[in-house]
């Protein structure tokens, strides 16, 4: 099995374009850390590291932490057959902020979505609600994934979301695994996004909406629980980004 230092070694010959500077920044290391990756100084990362690490580079996250597994995922260069494109993706939209899902033993992990790195360099993603917990990933095989998820423009756009806040009591609870597609950065049809205004975070309903006296529309949002009422925001607003769109809702039952 390589080394930490080896690994970061042929990373460095694969991505010269991503200086340690570059490293420092996107994980949140120190540049004295960044270095003894380097040196083999340091023998391991932390698991959080690893992933910012990996994302930035577009390798695997436990290849880069622990050795195991191909160093690139699949979809870095084999595109995934059968996934019918959903939306098209504007040039300005939001990277992904999670690992890319990849293939191991014939299964998928598909892991979650980091909310810290979907701020860029701004900070963490303001929630209505902190989720009662992370689910971290999920390991599926390749049939599970056609019968439960029809329509997708990606295998590596694929990651979990996990349900925060009351105002979609009815579709999720708090703490229930939702499926995002962050290839989808635009409302073309209603369905359930998940989105942010400025540094605030939320899962809603957006429905488009024809404006009452000239050809464009309006983004009506909506909650299940009938407690929070719908409002409405433009869709010129530069404060909204469209970070992905939910697929599928898993909503759990307490017995």
């Amino acid at each position: 099995m390589s080394t930490l230092q080896q690994r970061f070694a042929k990373l460095a010959a694969e991505r010269p374009d991503i200086s340690q500077a570059d490293l420092a920044r996107a994980t949140g290391a120190k540049p004295p850390s960044v270095n003894a990756w380097f040196s083999g100084e340091t023998k391991a990362m932390k698991a959080v590291t690893a992933a910012k690490a990996a994302q930035l580079y577009g390798c695997n996250t436990l290849w880069l932490s622990d050795g195991q597994g191909p160093m690139w995922p699949p979809s870095r260069v084999v595109p995934d057959e059968g996934a019918g494109p959903v939306a098209q993706e504007p040039s300005d939209a939001p990277m992904p902020s999670a690992p890319a899902p990849h293939a191991e033993d014939g299964e998928i992990i598909i892991f979650q979505y980091d909310v810290i790195g979907g701020m860029d360099t701004r900070g963490k993603l303001l929630l209505e609600a902190e989720p009662p917990g992370i689910i971290k990933s999920w390991r599926v095989d390749r049939e599970w994934l056609q019968l439960n998820v029809r329509s997708y423009t990606s295998l590596a756009n694929l990651c979990i979301v996990t349900g925060f806040g009351p105002s979609m009591k009815g579709m999720f609870n708090p703490g229930d695994p939702l499926l995002m597609d962050v290839g989808v950065n635009r409302v073309d049809h209603e369905g359930v996004y998940f989105f942010r205004v400025g540094d605030e975070g939320y899962i809603k309903i957006l429905q488009r909406v024809p404006e009452f006296d000239g050809p464009g529309f309006r983004l009506r949002v909506i909650s299940k629980n009938e407690d929070f009422p719908p409002y409405d925001l433009s869709p010129k607003n530069p404060h909204l980004r469209i970070i992905g769109k939910i697929l599928t809702v898993w909503k759990s039952e307490q017995y």
